[in-house]
């Protein structure tokens, strides 16, 4: 007897596996060898899609009854104007589509040779990212290219992928093909990939699918914690975070990348906790950027929650609602982190 969403989990890794391979190639193609820059046809624009047509066409072939909350829609790639884009989008998806079988790939999930899409597939298989999320049933989340600046420096970036069943979070995979497999023997090389399943703990394992290693948070003492947080101040309060570190009189230097790399990274024990307060008033983060790192965690035996000390809520929409932040951390420290960071909040609001 298989174990529960075992399929799920064998088709998210496949997905996401061939979907690392692809913005790899698109690194190499349009930003190390063209000098491409953000614009209409920068290499995020074509990786976000690419990837995103690639991850839906997989999901549809092997769940065609799943629907798909995405980033991407494929609006503008339809019109005329777009068609130089729309074609270098369309070779580099077939391409992968197309791949060599790999650990784990099954030809019916619409991979391998022979299993080219036409242009008007991928337009579609792109379009199927548009649900509008919900407290019921089963949806995929797709993030194609999380840490979009991260990717164009060529440090981290996350291909992000989750199975969400009546608002729980059932499998996580996040592929991060420029993180050390182990940052203690760097000669081991980059291309990770992070998997978890509900009630079945998490795991690391390559790119290719190998080598599979158990993710355990270690427990850790208040003295030696340190901050996981985002690269860009936009996306998460610095300010806020050095706060909260002076009050938990924290003296080590938070490691800062973008994406929710950061999630795999606290999940095998680098880094503490990982905060994500918001920056101003408005925005709302997307169930595609946490869904992922959220179940890994808490597969590794950490916890996530807002600063009210709530779980996230993956059942309001394609958003988590009003923002009240992110905070996710072993065990062993999240109530201390969770403390600081409301005494934080309180103190910001006596200044108001």
């Amino acid at each position: 007897m298989s174990l529960p969403y075992a399929t799920e989990k064998q088709v998210a890794v496949a997905a996401v596996r061939r979907a690392c391979h692809l913005t790899s190639a698109v690194f190499n193609k349009l930003v190390r060898n063209e000098t491409l820059t953000k614009g209409d046809k920068s290499p995020v624009t074509v990786g976000d899609y690419a990837a995103q047509a690639v991850i839906s066409t997989i999901l549809q072939c092997a769940f065609p009854a799943d629907p798909i909350v995405g980033e991407e829609d494929a609006t503008e790639l339809r019109e005329e104007s777009g068609h130089g884009l729309r074609d270098r989008i369309i070779e580099l998806a077939n391409e992968a589509l197309v791949g060599e079988l790999g650990l784990g790939d099954i030809a019916e999930w619409g991979i391998g040779p022979g299993q080219q899409q036409t242009t008007q597939q991928l337009l579609d298989a792109i379009d199927r990212g548009n649900y509008a999320g919900g407290r019921t049933g089963r949806m995929w989340t797709i993030d194609p290219i999380d840490g979009t600046k991260g990717f164009l420096r060529g440090e981290q970036y996350a291909v992000c992928l989750s199975l969400i069943v009546d608002a729980q979070v059932q499998v996580g995979v996040i592929g991060c093909p420029n993180l050390l497999l182990d940052p203690a023997q760097p000669d081991l090389g980059r291309g990770v990939i992070f998997v978890a399943v509900k009630g079945q703990g998490a795991e690391q394992i390559t790119l290719n699918g190998g080598s599979p290693i158990p993710l355990k948070i270690p427990s850790i003492s208040a003295t030696d914690i340190n901050f996981l947080e985002s690269v860009e101040a936009a996306h998460s309060s610095h300010s806020f975070n050095d706060r909260v570190s002076s009050l938990l009189s924290i003296t080590r230097s938070p490691i800062r990348m973008d994406s929710q790399a950061k999630y795999g990274c606290l999940a095998r024990g680098e880094g503490a906790a990982y905060l994500r307060m918001p920056t101003g008033v408005g925005y709302r983060e997307k169930i595609w950027d946490h869904a992922p790192g959220n179940i890994l965690v808490e597969e590794a035996g950490g916890v996530v929650t807002d600063s009210r000390g709530q779980p996230l809520d993956f059942g309001l929409g394609r958003t988590l609602g009003e923002n009240f932040g992110v905070i996710a951390a072993g065990k062993d420290v999240h109530a201390l982190v969770l403390a600081a960071v409301q005494k934080a909040g309180q103190e910001e609001k006596v200044k108001v």
